[in-house]
This record gives C-alpha cells, sequence and structure tokens, in this order.
C-alpha cells in the first residue's frame, strides 16, 4: 500500500454478492461503518465504499459509497462478459487498496477481478453454509484460495474454520478465525407500542423470526407448530423466493390469519420488531453463524433454535445455553419446546439474562479491531502464542 504509507486514506471496498437486507450485508455494513467513523482514531484513515454485484432488494438505493455493477443477475454469456467488464472498470475507478469480498460468488467472481484490477490486498470472508454452495463454486474456491488470489480468508465461527481444514494447507493456512460482532438491538418501544409498528395483535402471545424466505430457513417448521399452539400468531420478517410457498402452507394449515409477513427491515427496525416477541424461533438447517438468532436473544427475547452445531455453539455463555435447542423437524418437539418457554416466566427470563451476556461475547469491538488488523497490519507485532494445530488461532493471519 505504497500510497496509503505516504499518508492518504486507506481505501477499502466491500464486495457483496446481492444488495438485500440480510446476514452478510449487516456485518459489511456494520464494518464499513466502524472504519469510516474511525479516522483521526488510530493509525490510519480510511475510505470506504460498498459495491454489490446485483440488486436484489432495494435496500441500499439511495445510500452513500455504495455501487452496484449490474441491476439484476447476468442470465446469458453476452451479459456476463457486459457484467465482468463493468466490474473491472468499477475496480479500477475506485482503486480500493483492500479488497474485502463476501459469500461464495462474491468470493470466486469479486476476489480474481480485483487482482485483475491491481488490487494489492484481497480478504475473503466465508459467511456462506457449505450446503448453499454448490460443487462447481466450492471447487473454483479451492483452486483460488490454494493459488494465493486471496491473502487471508476469515471464518466467522469455529464450526465454519473447521468446515475447511481438510483443505490443502495453501489454503487452510490463509483462514483466521474473526467471529462476528453485532450491533445492539435493543429497542426503547414498549411491547404494545412495537406490535402496533408492524400490525400485530395486542392480546395474543406473539413467535418471529427474521430470515431471508429461503427453502434452506425452514420456516415453514415455523408455521407446521401453529395448529399445535393455537393461542399463539408468527411475524416472520423478510423477503425471498420462498415467500409464496410459505404462504400457501399456511393457508392448507389452516393458520394463515395468525401469520404476519412484515417485509423486509431496515435495520433500525430489527429492535422494534424483536420487541414486539414473546418468542423467537429459528428452525434455520445450514448457519455459518446465525446472526439473527444472536441478535434476538442479546435484544432479551428467548429463542428455540435448531439443533445444528454451529447454533450451540453461539449462543452460548459461560458454558450454558443462551437457547432452547430441538430438531425443529419434529413438530411435537418444536411446539412443545415453545409452549415450555410461554408457559414459564422463569425460565423465559433465565433465557433473556443469558441471552443479553452474548454481547460481551460476540462483541462488535473486538471484531471491528480484528479486521482493523487484518486491513493494516501492524508492523510490528506482538508474536502470538502458539496454537494447538486442532484449534482456530483467532485473528492470527498477516
Amino acid at each position: 500500500m505504497s500510497d496509503a504509507a505516504r499518508g492518504r486514506p486507506i481505501r477499502l471496498l466491500f464486495v457483496q454478492t446481492q444488495a438485500e437486507m440480510a446476514g452478510a450485508q449487516e456485518i459489511s455494513r456494520l464494518l464499513g461503518d466502524a472504519f469510516a467513523r474511525a479516522n483521526g482514531a488510530g493509525r490510519h484513515a480510511f475510505e470506504v465504499d460498498h459495491l454489490f454485484l446485483y440488486r436484489k432488494t432495494g435496500a441500499f438505493d439511495g445510500l452513500p459509497h455504495v455501487h452496484f455493477v449490474s441491476d439484476k443477475r447476468p442470465s446469458n454469456p453476452l451479459a456476463l462478459a457486459a457484467f465482468f467488464w463493468r466490474l473491472v472498470r468499477t475496480m479500477r475507478r475506485l482503486r480500493p487498496d483492500v479488497v474485502l469480498t463476501f459469500q461464495h460468488f462474491g468470493n470466486i467472481v469479486a476476489a480474481p477481478t480485483a487482482r485483475l484490477a491491481g488490487v494489492p490486498r484481497v480478504i475473503a470472508n466465508h459467511v456462506s453454509a457449505p450446503a448453499t454452495i454448490s460443487p462447481p463454486v466450492r471447487a473454483i474456491d479451492r483452486l483460488i484460495g490454494r493459488i494465493g488470489v486471496y491473502d487471508v480468508i476469515t471464518a466467522n465461527s469455529r464450526q465454519t474454520w473447521r468446515d475447511y481444514q481438510d483443505y490443502p494447507t495453501s489454503y487452510a493456512k490463509r483462514l483466521v478465525l474473526v467471529p462476528h460482532g453485532f450491533a445492539d438491538k435493543t429497542s426503547k418501544l414498549g411491547k404494545q407500542e412495537a406490535r402496533a409498528a408492524f400490525g400485530l395483535p395486542a392480546g395474543k402471545r406473539v413467535l418471529g423470526s427474521v430470515a431471508r424466505l429461503h427453502p434452506l430457513k425452514r420456516l415453514d417448521d415455523a408455521l407446521r407448530i401453529l395448529p399445535k399452539l393455537a393461542d399463539c400468531h408468527l411475524a416472520i420478517a423478510g423477503q425471498g423466493p420462498d415467500a409464496e410457498r410459505l404462504r400457501m402452507i399456511a393457508s392448507e394449515l389452516g393458520v394463515a390469519e395468525r401469520v404476519h409477513f412484515p417485509g423486509e427491515l431496515e435495520p433500525g427496525q430489527i429492535g422494534d420488531f424483536l420487541a414486539a416477541l414473546d418468542l423467537f424461533v429459528f428452525p434455520s438447517s445450514a448457519e455459518t453463524f446465525g446472526l439473527a438468532a444472536v441478535e434476538a436473544a442479546q435484544a432479551g427475547v428467548p429463542v428455540v433454535a435448531n439443533d445444528i452445531p454451529v447454533m450451540r455453539e453461539v449462543l452460548e455463555v459461560d458454558g450454558r445455553p443462551a437457547a432452547v435447542f430441538v430438531d425443529t423437524t419434529d413438530s411435537t418437539a418444536f411446539s412443545k419446546a415453545a409452549s415450555g418457554i410461554l408457559d414459564d416466566p422463569a425460565k423465559s427470563a433465565e433465557l433473556s439474562r443469558l441471552g443479553r451476556a452474548l454481547s460481551k461475547r460476540h462483541s462488535l469491538a473486538a471484531m471491528v479491531a480484528a479486521y482493523r488488523e487484518l486491513v493494516a497490519p501492524d508492523p510490528t507485532p506482538a508474536r502470538p502464542a502458539a496454537k494447538p494445530a486442532s484449534q482456530p488461532a483467532e485473528t492470527s493471519a498477516r
């Protein structure tokens, strides 16, 4: 970074696949905001831009320093060629010192393009669950990771870090564990005021979830417990390709009048939505971190989550689970877990107490500090203590 060394700000470019309000986009938004605010507070100043390969929703339209390569995903060879040409030109125009790529397509498309555009440092970020990545995409990622297209590859949980430990050494040695941090989603609204804001019933018990409406999120599992919870409503915030199927399932189950779809929410609305809930349900089958469930738990909402390893990892405080875990495909077990919390105020309060402690475990400040060191390594870092080969060394990559 010779120009940065001569005194100008370090230019950062965060690249996401699609523009929508989802977990990966929230992380890059938080990081970008933190770096933009850090000017004058450390060794370096930063200029921050965000680039989306294509629009999914209008969530980021009109925001400053946001760029779009295409209005929609390229659908034919001619459109794909034009897309890559625009991507290269955009990167050359922005002249970033560091490109940070997110999601599997963001990694395999933007990282090689950044090298072609002459970007000196590329940091890839694994925030896509393996189940969402096709074999061809995994093969491309494995290849370009081996040959050094990525300088650093972050994993956002120990489970994600372990998923790549059978890769070749030339790939695995670039991996570094940087757990997600998150913004406090505690709301100032009372429950009834929050429910009024989203059109939710005042006198009923309300379950809720925040997720991209995709089959892997298995939100239909949440719908299937409603017949067993006759006095409960379910609110699902988000957008995605599974919306119509979910509405059809709700109708087939005879619970459509008790299901609410507030749509895609802006970051500032998430806390108010959570304040309206009695219970947060998270039946997702594939996650690398499960940011929405962690945010809900930290906001004090009791959580029932699908029993997958990564959720047990991230929803744990001092060796204690900060959520109830259950096989959410078993509607009887799922409904019993939900009613067991709703009918037990002491259990609900204890889960809320443990959940609020997650802000210390998953610190936003710690995540930002880790990325700061990856973006602009200290030229004279302290030598870290040796770590056992079986354990990820957090933020130890250089």
